[in-house]
């Protein structure tokens, strides 16, 4: 028999199997080599990294390498205790609390971890947008002191009704936060200075207005006190718990998870956004297609401080109601940029890293409470996250994933189908 015969002698039934699995391999391969791979791979590089810091400073372990030659397993037996316990305890702090007696107080760790995410999806929205325009906001501090100065200044300074109290502020805030950002964006536009620099210098600015505001009589200093602090929300303008008094998760989270709709609904579904991503992409190819790109900048900055507002007028409302002092911050506009960078400047993408981030925000207290780790450690964890995710390469090289757009290897052609 010719060798033309015996290959269209093969059943067919053994060719479809075979493109079946071709098409699995083509799909697996484009997940591994894509960018969501990357992210993924800079936090288990992270966590390992932050694994043997773990180690390195837990008293047990370094007592066991001083006698590794004569019993090794004491040593290794100390690594698995101290570094399990004390990811059981970071665990136990932002996700599930498995020694409370009740479901509430088991529950309670992940509200708190919400909590912290709360400003973290807002802001990272901000500065997301930014990235996906081509504009680096750096300036996530300033739009939320500014945000919260607005806010705050409604939240305890009028009297109106109980929701329209809170809508009111909340409104403020983002206004505060759009202008904010509307001046680098203007200053852009303009005069072609550069976002980065303008938007840490207008960080400074908010800064010392806010501090020249909390520390004057009159003007946010709360009344009768000589303290840098405001005065507390009224009650109409406070957001209301959203599981009730027991904890602390508010409507706020509500907001952020709007502002995700919203942000993916603009970039993704609306005109606008094709501009914000057109300008992004190549800002000389968008100003042929007819897009201004001075007024597509300032729109970006506006969009952008907005979000970012809402992260501050959310602390002011719904996390520190009693009245706020300069930290009102609390490190979230910087935050933003890792949760922006985590989450590849997509809402879904920024709602999981800002979620990821609270969770390591609450369990990193327990985790120093319960096992004495240092705090700082889930501090360095984050830190390296954002560097390993700088560094693409090296993470593809760790973990051996292709890279964007290869083709698998073709593997030798059997004598069937050199035949063919």
């Amino acid at each position: 028999m010719s060798a033309e015969q015996t290959v269209a002698a093969q059943p067919r039934q053994q060719k479809e199997p075979e493109a079946g699995n071709n098409r699995w391999r083509e799909a697996l391969r484009r997940i591994v080599s894509g960018s969501w791979a990357v992210s993924l791979g800079a936090v288990i590089l992270a966590v390992i990294v932050g694994s043997i810091m773990i180690a390195a400073t837990d008293d047990g372990v370094r007592t066991a390498i001083g006698y590794f030659g004569s019993r090794p397993g004491d040593t290794f037996s100390a690594v698995g205790k101290a570094v399990g316990g004390a990811y059981a305890a970071l665990f136990r702090g932002a996700v599930w609390d498995f020694h409370a007696t009740s479901f509430t107080n088991a529950i309670r760790p992940l509200t708190n971890s919400l909590t912290q995410a709360t400003p973290l999806i807002t802001a990272g929205l901000g500065v997301a947008v930014g990235f996906r325009a081509g504009q680096f906001n750096i300036g996530g501090r300033g739009q939320m002191l500014m945000a919260a100065i607005a806010g705050g200044w409604i939240g305890f300074g009028l009297n109106l009704p109980p929701v329209v109290h809170m809508l009111v502020a909340i409104a403020a805030g983002i206004v505060g936060g759009a202008i904010w950002a509307g001046i680098a964006g203007l200053l852009k536009a303009t005069t072609g200075a550069h976002e980065v620099i303008v938007t840490i210098m207008l960080n400074y600015v908010a800064f010392y207005i806010l501090g020249y505001l909390l520390a004057t009589p009159g003007l946010l200093q709360a009344p009768g006190s000589s303290n840098p602090k405001t005065a507390p929300m009224k009650p109409n303008a406070i957001m209301p718990h959203l599981l009730g008094g027991k904890f602390n998760l508010h409507w706020g989270f509500v907001f952020a998870l709007v502002a995700v709709a919203f942000t993916w609904w603009l970039l993704e579904r609306s005109k606008l956004g094709f501009q914000f991503r057109a300008v992004g992409e190549n800002p000389a190819a968008a100003r042929v297609a007819g897009i201004d790109v001075k007024r597509t900048t300032v729109y970006v900055m506006l969009v952008a401080g907005a979000l970012v507002g809402l992260a501050g007028v959310t602390q002011v409302l719904g996390t520190t109601t009693t009245g706020f002092g300069d930290g009102i911050d609390a490190g979230v506009g910087f935050d933003a940029i890792t949760v922006a960078l985590l989450g590849r400047s997509t809402p879904l993408g920024v709602l999981g890293a800002a979620i990821l981030f609270g969770a390591f925000r609450s369990g990193g207290a327990t985790m120093q409470a319960a096992v004495g780790v240092p705090i700082e450690i889930v501090e360095v964890v984050q830190a390296l996250i954002v560097l390993f995710i700088a560094a693409p390469p090296l993470v593809r090289a760790v973990f051996r994933l292709p890279q964007p757009g290869s083709r698998p290897r073709r593997t030798t052609s059997t004598a069937a189908e050199v035949a063919a």
